[in-house]
This record gives structure tokens, sequence and C-alpha cells, in this order.
């Protein structure tokens, strides 16, 4: 019995402690939380979205948990704040894109990480807001290693090195992928493909050129 209340009071002890860290946490967040939703705000106006709305909500819940005791909710509203609600419910994918992108652009101006890999990051969107978003991504690049993967020509135009995924079938019509870097020329004919499809055309590979062109 002497033991086991001493490790209820024990148990008492690190669950005030807890609380108290808890509380804590949750100021710095709530503090924290209004300069993000700010910057990212200004990140995904950029990105032809002018009028987006973001809100970053802390609210203190009545459990613990390994990262404290709040509940953090993204609020967008693509056209105003009167239409703001959970993200998760009313972004499209193409909003889901360039917020996520605004996101980790941020992100890694306060964190030491040397590679980001993006993997089709671009999904819904194209055109002027792809163009944007390729700058973007080029932006990151200059401070860190950026893997983007993607199918948008205006994305795959821009600086840097520029590397082919395909499959070849062996003799038992198994799959095996392969990468390898494209040469300059070869560069300009898959842009090309990305705009026109498998049928180059001399439009097609004029195009693909003024685009890397532009980029540089």
């Amino acid at each position: 019995q002497q033991q086991l209340e001493s490790l209820l009071l024990k148990q008492k002890n690190i669950y005030s402690k807890l609380t108290q860290l808890a509380d804590k946490l949750t100021r710095k967040r709530g503090v924290a939380a209004k300069d993000f939703a700010e910057k990212l705000q200004s990140q995904v106006r950029l990105l032809e979205m002018p009028r987006a709305e973001i809100r970053v909500n802390v609210t203190k819940t009545d459990h613990l948990t390994p990262s404290g005791q709040d509940q953090v909710d993204f609020l967008f509203g693509a056209n105003g704040s009167a239409s703001i609600a959970d993200i998760s419910k009313v972004a499209s994918g193409g909003e889901l894109s360039r917020v996520m992108l605004s996101l980790k652009s941020i992100v890694a101006k306060y964190t030491s990480l040397p590679t980001m890999i993006f993997d089709e990051i671009d999904t819904g969107v194209s055109g002027k807001i792809a163009d944007k978003m390729g700058d973007l991504i080029g932006e990151m690049g200059k401070n860190m290693q950026i893997f983007a993967i993607t199918h948008l020509p205006q994305i795959a135009s821009k600086p840097g090195a520029h590397f082919l995924v395909y499959k070849e079938y062996d003799e038992q019509d198994s799959a095996r992928t392969y990468i390898r870097q494209l040469s300059e020329n070869e560069r300009v004919e898959e842009v090309a493909r990305m705009l026109s499809g498998s049928q180059l055309t001399a439009s097609a590979i004029q195009n693909a050129r003024e685009l890397i062109n532009r980029s540089k």
C-alpha cells in the first residue's frame, strides 16, 4: 500500500510538470501561429491566389500527447475570409499543391535540411501558376538540393539538371526502372514531349527551346 501511494504521488508530480510544459508550449504556439499564417498567406498569394486567406488555430485539448496538449487547425479560403474553413474540406487539388509548396518553402528557411523531394507537388496546376511554382522551387534550390518530380514543362524547363526516369522490359517481360541525365538537346525534346505528346513537331521543339531559354 505504501509503495502504491508513493507511485501515485510520483505520477501526480510528473503529470503536473507535463501540464506546465504543455501550457508553455500552447502559449508559444499561439504567438507563432499568427506570424506563421501571415507568412504562409503572403507566399500563397504570390501563386495566383491574390485573395487567399489562411489562419492557423491552436486549441487546447483536455488530454496530453507526445507533442503537447493542442489541436492545430489550418483554415483556408481561396476567395477571402467569407469562405474560410478547414483546408482539407474546401481546398481543391491545385490549391492544396500551392499551399503545400508555400509551406515547405517557409519551413526550408528555418531548417537545415540539405535536401527536399517534391513528388508531383504541382498536381492540379498548369500554365502561369505552374511557371510561378517552378520559380519558387528554383529559389529554394539556391540554398539546398531540390528533387522535383514533374510532368509539367513549365517546371521541367527551369534551371538545373534534368533527369529522365524510364522503364525497359527484358526478354522475360520483366520491367526495370532506369534514370539518366539528359543532354541539352535531349532536354529540349523531352520538354517538347510534355508540351505536345509523343509526336514531336517543329513548333513543339521551338516552344520547348524558348521555354528553357526564358528560364535561364
